[in-house]
């Protein structure tokens, strides 16, 4: 039977169109090119606080010493969470993986269904709440939203049916709205916008069904089109002879991750998903910028420069995570580096000076048995033949398509010069190729999809490792039987906040040692980002949780190969903390 992104057997009917706005914003501090390239301490202006991605608060009035006492504060519901049709081979509840936003006392959150909430954020009481339709018959396979975006005195959000829409940040009233693609055809957005001198850019999902994935950006103020720059380019462009036939025109490289900004070389970093269909053998070469980070000109979209973690994909191993940009001081010697814990397995640190991208090392954070190795100067893998499947022929790899890391963000401490990852190990797929015909908004895989657990997984699946960026060893690893789905937040005090695991539990790490020093049970699991702030001389710790998409799809996956039946309570609440 074919399986349609777009059709259900019955409608599906999300909330109603409206703003529902009962207050507005009584002070709104605007949100300028200078705020967001240098946020207050006490702000979280975009999704990992700072162009750089490093998620990371200098805030310290809570630290290893008191986090002990840390005490929920307030608390207030996302809305209505309802299981939405989606694939019987592909069930999903919606997932909220959005952080909250902070500009001087209003927290703005995103939540998965397409609503957008503004909360007071001493309080906890809602100011507006905004509200999307997404057309009946759009079944998402990724029913999320990843987060807003801040700009002037608007909040902008993508949407589930491929739209961007631009809101009054005092009222939560629509200003505007643009189709950025035709969801009938399999493209939908699930990644925050973001935001650099006025150019609101976003990129596209749906590389399950063959599409041609891009960047676009639009004018803040009209949503005027200003560019737009495919991951996969025409036979006419560079890296177009690398896709044999018409294959690049549903080649798939989607981007579902919000990119970060290196302002220095005037680089936005992009990471670029699989290739379509799932298995190489149907598109031989090396299919570029598929399992890529890009570099583009936030001016004029152009591509000036990027670097491929594997070519011709044949795992499902997207890297739409952007690299982590730090300056380091590495004995005298100043370091643009980038860098990156790729699905793959393998963490690479790259050189950005310039604004282009150079190899310098990488090595496997978790088991691979798909490289035999990366060459020393260009950080190209070999491979093991017998790991790459192709048609009619199956292949056996560790990890699987989930890989070492999915989309979960990574955190960095500038002080002890650590990055905190969230990791998923022990865990194989298998795949094997077929023929497979392209059909707008139908699934475009050539090839099913198998996840087992090992042996060692009855130890651990889930871990937050530790990383010393100059070095690049591996400082220390807490392990969990559950996988671990949770984005890491750092604080000058000396800690690291995360969620993403099973038993629902948000936790605090000792960032030197690993120790965990403070947890708390929530009402669902989490899969959103923490964010700190501080209002009125007080500092808060804020996590919204929601757990779905797919860390519930690998935790059925798990349950399959072992008989089992984890049940992982939902959620769907904002919660700030503090100590009193």
């Amino acid at each position: 039977m074919t399986l349609r992104f777009l059709l259900a057997t019955a409608p599906v009917a999300l909330l109603a169109c409206a703003t529902g706005a009962a207050a507005q914003v009584g002070s709104y501090e605007p949100v300028t090119a200078a705020r967001l390239a240098n946020p207050e301490p006490g702000n979280w202006l975009s999704i990992r606080r700072t162009y750089d991605g490093q998620s990371h608060s200098p805030l310290k009035q809570i630290n290893a010493e008191n986090v002990a006492k840390l005490k929920p504060v307030w608390s207030a519901p996302t809305g209505p969470r309802q299981k939405l049709t989606s694939f019987a081979a592909l069930p999903a509840d919606p997932a909220n993986q959005a952080p909250p936003l902070v500009n001087n006392g209003v927290m703005i959150v995103s939540a998965a269904d397409n609503q957008v909430i503004a909360f007071d954020v001493k309080t906890g009481k809602e100011i507006w709440r905004y509200r999307w339709t997404l057309p009946e018959k759009l079944v998402p396979v990724h029913p999320t939203n990843r987060g807003a975006a801040l700009w002037g005195d608007k909040v902008f959000f993508a949407t589930l049916d491929a739209k961007l829409v631009a809101l009054d940040a005092k009222t939560g009233n629509k200003l505007w709205d643009r189709q950025i693609a035709n969801w009938e055809e399999g493209y939908y957005m699930t990644l925050a916008p973001l935001v650099v001198n006025g150019k609101v850019m976003v990129g596209v999902s749906g590389g399950e069904f063959g599409i041609r994935g891009f960047v676009e950006a639009s004018d803040a103020d009209t949503g005027k089109s200003l560019w737009k720059t495919y991951t996969i380019p025409s036979p006419d462009q560079p890296g177009g002879k690398t896709w044999p036939g018409d294959t690049w025109k549903r080649g798939g490289g989607p981007i579902w991750i919000t990119g970060n900004y290196d302002a220095q070389n005037n680089t936005t970093y992009w990471g670029v998903g699989n290739a379509a269909p799932w298995v190489g053998a149907l598109r031989p070469g090396d299919n570029l910028y598929t399992a890529s980070t890009i570099g583009i000109d936030p001016d004029t979209g152009a591509i000036k420069t990027h670097f491929q973690y594997h070519h011709n994909d044949t795992w499902d191993w997207d890297e739409t995570t952007p690299p982590t940009l730090i300056d380091l001081d590495n004995g005298g010697q100043k370091q643009q580096l980038a860098v990156k814990f790729a699905r793959n397995g393998w963490v690479y640190k790259l050189d950005r000076q310039g604004g282009k991208l150079t190899f310098v090392e990488g090595k496997p954070y978790v088991f691979q048995n798909v490289f035999k190795g990366l060459d020393p100067k260009t950080g190209r893998p070999e491979y093991n033949p017998e790991r790459v499947a192709g048609v009619g022929k199956r292949a056996d790899f560790c990890p699987s398509a989930w890989g070492g890391r999915d989309w979960s963000g990574e955190a960095y401490d500038p002080a002890l010069g650590y990055v905190f990852i969230p990791v998923n190990e022990n865990h194989c797929g298998s795949m094997e190729g077929a023929e497979v015909e392209y059909e707008p908004g139908v699934l475009y895989l050539g090839s099913g999809l198998e996840m087992k657990p090992t042996e060692a997984a009855k130890d651990h699946i889930g871990a937050v490792q530790a990383w010393d960026v100059k070095t690049l060893t591996k400082v220390w690893q807490v392990n969990f039987k559950s996988p671990n789905w949770g984005p890491m937040l750092t604080t000058a005090g000396g800690l690291v906040f995360s969620g993403g695991t099973n038993d629902a539990e948000f936790r605090a790490f000792d960032a030197k040692t690993g120790k965990v020093l403070w947890s708390q049970r929530l009402d669902g699991g989490i899969v959103s980002p923490p964010i700190s702030f501080e209002r009125d001389g007080k500092q808060y710790i804020a996590v919204t949780t929601g757990w779905g998409v797919d860390a519930g799809r690998f935790q059925g996956f798990i349950d399959a190969a072992w008989g089992t039946k984890t049940e992982v309570p939902l959620g769907g609440t904002v919660w700030v903390f503090a100590v009193p």
